[in-house]
């Protein structure tokens, strides 16, 4: 009952924000433009349905592992070869987007998914595994080529003022957090409810990837970039570009980015049996989290409005994360039972900072990365974030206690285990609000002498 009345108050909550900074909106110039309002609505069409596709299949990839009869350990194994994957081929992808065509890679991304998907049907292993590694090349593309492909269009094709990509990727994530509570209600009833099975999530996903395909190929042009170096070439070079000192605004972004995003897949490894003790609907504790990315969103068009600078959100949410990790540390160091609740709201506080940081990192994103290198840089960026996830997952599937030697004590080691995790977490994401402080005075630097070259052209 609690969770439920947390989720009822978030909910009013959110949309309150939501009106506010809606009607504000709807008097300034993005708003008022049908041109961007048009590219807007040819952009979420086909991001909205695949980003629902990877939402549907979240709540069951590890309950799907389970019912096949796959130990802890076979299963951190297929989550690490997924997310290996995206080490191994995510650079390779990003350079292929920026030689051979976003849009072809956003098209390859609902063939791609698809097979995942149906891999997902049978419990051979060797099948699975083959599923992780196309999962993990999928989602290199979702997080790094449909971004390339909106900013290449605002900017180069459409000449829309930079400043309203804001506007774009705050509405992403205010209605990312609707369809990830649409999808965890529709995938439990096809699982649950109605009976279909925990695979029933991923072929449902299917159709909604083929149409995602098929408007891609139907509604977007292509981005015209001039490219004509070799694939090898052009992984090179975007990761010299990352390294050199002319562009210190841009390893700095990346360095935030991967540690911010580290944590929050650490996070989602640790909530569950974090709250275990309370005995919560699992279900209902996800919409809060998602309910809480919204709140965070609308926070973020509200202060926007305000004239709050994105760069000075990045690290308002780095320290609002950080605050709310250290908490966790704090909490479970202690063995009284009581710790879960604080670990709830702190939990809660976390997902609101992480609905601020992705509008925020997106748009700082488009002002800093090279065009001709968007996708490849943007897919550099996520390599140290999937090895930091991997090794964290490998190390807490080893700190669990095994079999029935140790039943007495399986909390107990949990909680240290989780203690340690969330102190490591929180010196992570401390350092990253110190690195986006740093990253703010040089960011505005930049764009200083940017205009003071416009003003002397002019």
């Amino acid at each position: 009952m609690l969770v439920i009345a947390v989720l009822c108050v978030l909910s009013v909550l959110s949309l309150v924000l939501h009106v506010i900074a809606s009607r504000a909106e709807s008097n300034t110039a993005p708003g008022a433009n049908a041109g961007f309002r048009k590219l807007q609505r040819q952009f979420f069409t086909v991001y909205f349905l695949a980003t629902f596709s990877d939402w549907l299949q979240g709540p069951y990839v590890y309950k799907l592992y389970s019912h096949y009869g796959y130990t802890d350990k076979q299963i951190a194994v297929l989550y690490v070869i997924g997310f290996g994957s995206s080490v191994a081929f995510g650079t390779a992808v990003g350079s292929l987007a920026d030689r051979i065509g976003r849009k072809k890679l956003c098209i390859a991304y609902s063939f791609l998914y698809s097979i995942c998907c149906l891999t997902k049907t049978t419990p051979n292993y060797g099948i699975l595994v083959l599923g992780r590694v196309l999962g993990g090349i999928s989602t290199s593309i979702l997080f790094s080529t449909f971004e390339a492909w909106y900013v290449h269009q605002h900017i180069e094709k459409y000449n829309f003022p930079p400043q309203w990509i804001n506007n774009t990727f705050a509405e992403a994530t205010f209605f990312n957090g609707i369809l990830a509570i649409a999808a965890g209600i529709i995938s439990n009833l096809m699982a649950e409810w109605v009976g279909f099975g925990p695979v029933s999530p991923f072929v449902f996903a299917v159709p909604c990837l083929a149409i995602s395909g098929l408007l891609t190929a139907y509604s977007w042009e292509e981005n015209d970039i001039k490219q004509s170096q070799k694939l090898g070439y052009t992984t090179l070079k975007a990761l010299k570009i990352i390294f050199s000192a002319s562009n210190s605004s841009l390893i700095l972004l990346g360095v935030i980015q991967s540690l911010l995003e580290s944590v929050m897949y650490i996070f989602i490894f640790l909530w569950t049996p974090i709250l275990e003790p309370m005995s919560p609907p699992l279900g209902i504790v996800f919409s809060c989290f998602m309910v809480c990315i919204m709140i965070g969103s609308s926070m973020y068009s509200f202060l926007l409005l305000r004239r709050v600078r994105p760069e000075h959100m990045l690290t308002l949410s780095m320290s609002l994360a950080f605050l709310a990790l250290t908490v966790c540390a704090v909490a479970t160091s202690s063995p009284a039972k009581p710790f879960t609740h604080a670990c709830f709201v702190a939990f809660l506080s976390f997902e609101i900072s992480i609905g601020i940081y992705y509008p925020a990192i997106g748009y700082l994103r488009s002002r800093v990365i090279p065009e001709e290198y968007r996708a490849s840089i943007t897919s550099w960026f996520r390599v140290p974030m999937n090895l930091l996830t991997c090794v964290s997952l490998l190390w807490l599937r080893d700190s669990k206690p095994h079999g029935d030697e140790k039943q007495e004590g399986q909390h107990d080691s949990l909680e240290k285990s989780s203690h340690l995790t969330f102190l490591i977490c929180a010196c992570f994401l401390l350092l990253a609000s110190l690195l986006s402080t740093q990253f703010t005075r040089k960011f505005q630097d930049s764009e200083k002498r940017e205009v003071l070259e416009s003003q002397l052209l002019i």
